[in-house]
């Protein structure tokens, strides 16, 4: 579905992203992990359009969609959940995932999606009403997937879902997730709990100063040593 090739992004004189190459199955469920700085979050940046390469492909079911804008990306099926949540404040729960589907004239399909939302999201039903800026932190990060959810993804980019979140929150995020994915999404997960994105990825990455260093299997990855020692406190 997804298919990077010798990508190249620089920040200024930095080289953030360095011959970066990987690709994401249909229906899978696929981790980058790695430290701080590692790259992650640009990878992300520039498969959605935010960040530009300097050289390198990115194919999305085919098509070359390497310096494609963010909003055509989007139409095309691959909608990212940023990593501090970033929902609007002074909008309500309802307002937020509205805006969500802002790309969509499919007013039955968009109104079925709320509804999906809601069952796997109950809280978000109780407090639509509410202001987004004040619901917790928890709350918020599950209307931000939420609202990823109503632009009907075909690929969802998922950026530190669990950042900040008390450890049960964290359990049930990651619930959720596989519940997308068994629901139709691809997945493309980053996040700093390797533990728990290796537990429910099918494949993972292992980047490091903008590098793949390590590939394969979920599982075969998590009993790495190196991984062990780098990211699981092994």
């Amino acid at each position: 579905m997804l298919q990077i090739e010798g990508l190249n992004v620089y920040y200024g004189g930095i080289h953030a992203l360095k011959d970066l190459s990987l690709e994401v199955e249909q229906g899978e469920i696929v981790s980058l992990i790695g430290a701080n700085g590692a790259g992650k979050s640009t990878t992300l940046n520039t498969i959605s359009g935010l960040v530009r390469a300097k050289n390198g492909k990115i194919l999305f079911k085919g098509q070359s969609i390497t310096s494609m804008p963010v909003h055509d990306v989007v139409k095309a099926g691959i909608v990212q959940v940023p990593e501090g949540r970033r929902v609007f404040a002074n909008l309500t729960v309802r307002d937020n995932l509205e805006l969500g589907a802002y790309l969509r004239r499919d007013k039955a399909a968009v109104a079925a999606d709320m509804r999906k939302v809601f069952r796997l999201f109950p809280r978000l039903e109780e407090r639509q009403s509410q202001l987004a800026g004040t619901l917790s932190g928890g709350e918020q990060q599950m209307l931000a997937i939420g609202r990823g959810l109503m632009a009907a993804p075909q690929l969802l980019l998922l950026d530190e879902p669990s950042m900040g979140l008390a450890p049960m929150l964290v359990r049930e995020i990651f619930r959720i997730i596989q519940e997308i994915n068994k629901m139709g999404a691809t997945i493309l997960l980053v996040e700093q709990n390797a533990h728990m994105a290796l537990a429910i990825a099918h494949r993972a990455y292992v980047l490091e100063t903008g590098r793949v260093v390590l590939s394969g299997p979920a599982k075969q990855v998590l009993e790495m040593d190196e991984v062990k020692k780098a990211y699981l406190g092994g």
